[in-house]
């Protein structure tokens, strides 16, 4: 949390007053943009998954690696991310990845197998890992810490859930022609977004690298993301006990323990491990991490349990999704004065007590659809807690922090976002597929969705437990609004000259 008293002064050139000028609205719409391409391109290829194995003649464990293969990219690079948009401009940095971002999509509706495009969504990964920590880092770098941020996170992310529920609907319609066309769409919304953004974003300040760009903890924090990722997305294929997965765990493990040796020594470093002595700051990355991760492996069942299953068009998959996206885009809005009113950890608790019960609703799914007594109420709940709680895990984690880190938070929270993903959706496909066998004959739909339900109980779990770590943090949230003096975290050696001045307050 961070004092009245000392709030972080605005960049220059920062929305300060309550009307907004036009190029503020047009950088805003631009990092919308990037925000909605990313989760349209998401919501696009989870309702195409089925039709691209079809295809592509493509096995379960390999049609995984189609949205493994993206958070491979995004999460194995962050922090890497967020520290680059920090030392070498966030408006360089983001238009350049964008310009990437464009090109990988272009490539990926253009190839003919699976290898490839399991690579094009590796590039179009890596490049979101440098857009996504750099665009919020403008945000938040742009618009005073309060409500004229919790205004901007809302409608930043009301954009994020206009492209999902979009993206639904879009990649519906586009897989009855092909696939391929959900590929292709974003890009030339990225080529207009990039040329909108080299005339809307105002050019940014470098921080001081005197001290160097951190080399060694850049290689080894990205070796050990990637590392980590590619193992944890593996090992349902290969086996969680197996000695490849063992010894990759081990290795992650030793190039974690450097990487934390080498950010305590280093004069610049990429992450800061000051940060994470915040309470505050812990929860909002779990909570992001419990958050997406129950989400993504959710999401993937679902769309194999109604195609699948029940034999619903790709159309009619995105439209039983919609009322999800829907309600998201209709209440993102007023979020921000949500929490300007109640706090960020009661939001977000809220918010999690509906994803647990959303969850819990569609466990009673079987194989005659019951759209209006377990389908429809799993997605309006599901709705609302994405409303309430994701941008609210935006304020929690970029609140209190310096303009000169907003890049490295951004890239930490979307690193947990994206590790929580591919964590949790490795180990539910783990889940779903235990009593699979290739070359058995096929297995009856009560089987499958037999196979399903365990899954569906593991995200619940997660859920639940995103929900008793964002617990934890209303006692600490009462304490903090009780008048107290400031503190300051831990900083690193080569920033001991800043702890004469204050930065906040933080449990």
């Amino acid at each position: 949390m961070t004092s009245p008293l000392n709030t972080p002064s605005p960049a220059v050139g920062s929305a300060t007053d309550e009307r907004w000028s036009p190029r503020l609205w047009g950088t805003l719409l631009v990092l919308c943009a990037a925000m909605f391409l990313d989760a349209l391109d998401v919501s696009m290829v989870g309702v195409a998954l089925p039709s691209i194995a079809g295809d592509l003649g493509l096995s379960t464990a390999t049609l995984q690696w189609i949205v493994s293969g993206y958070i491979l990219g995004y999460g194995g690079l962050l922090l890497l991310g967020g520290r680059a948009a920090d030392l070498l401009g966030r408006r360089r940095v983001f238009l350049i990845a964008l310009a990437v971002f464009a090109l990988a999509s272009l490539l990926g509706g253009l190839v003919d197998s699976g290898p490839l495009l399991i690579a094009s969504r590796f590039i179009k990964g890596l490049s979101a890992a440098f857009t996504a920590p750099a665009g919020l880092s403008i945000i938040t770098t742009t618009f005073k810490e309060g409500p004229q941020r919790n205004r901007a996170l809302s409608i930043y992310t009301t954009c994020a859930a206009t492209g999902f529920s979009m993206g639904l609907v879009l990649s519906g319609l586009l897989t009855e022609l092909s696939w391929r066309w959900t590929m292709l769409l974003p890009a030339p919304i990225a080529l207009i977004a990039l040329v909108a953004g080299l005339r809307m974003i105002p050019h940014s300040d470098r921080e001081d690298t005197r001290g160097g760009y951190d080399v060694p903890g850049a290689v080894t924090g990205t070796a050990a993301m990637l590392l980590l990722v590619f193992t944890v997305v593996q090992a349902p294929e290969v086996g969680w006990t197996s000695a490849r997965t063992l010894l990759s765990f081990l290795a992650t493990a030793a190039l974690l323990a450097a990487f934390v040796t080498i950010e305590r020594r280093s004069a610049s470093p990429l992450l800061r491990l000051g940060v994470l002595r915040s309470g505050t700051q812990l929860r909002a990355q779990l909570g992001a991490a419990a958050f997406f991760g129950s989400y993504v492996a959710f999401q993937f069942i679902v769309t194999q349990y109604m195609q699948s299953l029940l034999g619903w068009s790709a159309l009619q998959t995105a439209l039983a999704f919609l009322p999800a996206g829907l309600l998201v885009a209709l209440s993102s809005t007023k979020v921000g004065d949500v929490v300007d009113r109640f706090g960020t950890p009661r939001v977000i608790a809220t918010g999690f007590a509906f994803l647990v019960a959303a969850y819990a609703i569609f466990l009673q799914v079987d194989l005659t659809p019951r759209y209006a007594a377990v389908i429809l109420p799993s997605m309006l709940l599901l709705g609302a807690a994405c409303a309430l709680t994701f941008p609210s895990l935006n304020i929690q984690a970029t609140n209190g922090v310096h303009d000169d880190e907003q890049g490295m938070v951004s890239g930490l929270l979307n690193t947990s976002v994206q590790v929580g993903g591919a964590v949790f959706l490795a180990v539910v496909t783990a889940v779903i597929t235990a009593g699979d066998h290739e070359g058995t004959s096929p297995a009856s739909p009560q089987a499958v969705l037999d196979s399903f339900r365990p899954g569906l109980a593991v995200v619940t779990a997660i859920a639940l437990a995103g929900l008793l770590i964002t617990l934890t943090g209303l006692r600490a949230d009462r304490r903090a609004r009780a008048p107290q003096p400031s503190v300051v975290v831990a900083t690193s050696a080569g920033t001991r000259a800043e702890r004469a001045e204050p930065v906040g307050v933080r449990d």
